[in-house]
Parts: C-alpha cells; sequence; structure tokens
C-alpha cells in the first residue's frame, strides 16, 4: 500500500466532499454574497456538483491504486488516520445538514394566518 497516494486521493474526496455540502447547503448564501441572479445561483449549484463528482471520483481512483500498488522502498512515514477521521466527519456534517434540511421549512415561506387575523394588502 502506498500510504502518500492514499493521503492524497482521500484529500481530493475530502474537497469533493466540501464542494458537494457549499454546492447543495450554501449555494443560495454564495449567490446573495455575490449578488447573482436566480440563473446565476442554479449555475454556482450545476458547477459545484460537476466539479466535486470529478475531483471525488478521480481521489476515489487514485485512493484506489493506493491501496492496490505495491509500497516503494524508501518513504518517509505517512500518517492516515487524521485524514480518515476528517473525511469521515465531513460525511457526518452532510448527513446532518440533509436532515435538519428536510426537517425545516425554507426560509422564505411565510407564516400562516391564524384565525380571527387580517391581512392587510
Amino acid at each position: 500500500m502506498r500510504k502518500q497516494t492514499v493521503r492524497n486521493g482521500m484529500r481530493l474526496v475530502m474537497a469533493a466532499l466540501i464542494l458537494i455540502i457549499i454546492a447543495s447547503f450554501y449555494h443560495a448564501q454564495l449567490s446573495d454574497l455575490f449578488s447573482l441572479t436566480p440563473s446565476g445561483e442554479s449555475r454556482i449549484y450545476r458547477l459545484g456538483i460537476f466539479w466535486a463528482a470529478a475531483i471525488g471520483g478521480y481521489g476515489v481512483v487514485l485512493t484506489a491504486f493506493g491501496l492496490v500498488l505495491s509500497p516503494l522502498k524508501n518513504v518517509s512515514p505517512v500518517r492516515l488516520l487524521p485524514i480518515f477521521l476528517s473525511v469521515s466527519v465531513l460525511i457526518f456534517l452532510f448527513f446532518f445538514l440533509l436532515s435538519s434540511s428536510i426537517d425545516s421549512p425554507p426560509g422564505d415561506e411565510q407564516r400562516r394566518v391564524r384565525p380571527g387575523e387580517t391581512i392587510t394588502i
């Protein structure tokens, strides 16, 4: 196993997870930050998911090759546990944000009128 190749692949997977989280859950905030139109917001989402898939796919292939290839002779020691824990935390964060976005109503949804209240137009 080539630990340095595995670590580089895991870093790419971690970058892809960060891109997926930003593109999926924070694309509206990014479009507000850069004053983009709704089409620009959808472009941020589409490009974020595309590049996350491309980078993540390359990271998975690189990690698989690193696991399969035989180690080199003079290799400095590489620790895989911190990067593995980081990827695990990002996966947990993604599923936490996913479950919380399903439970909470959208922010721009208007409050329902209670019985007896009037609407001023």
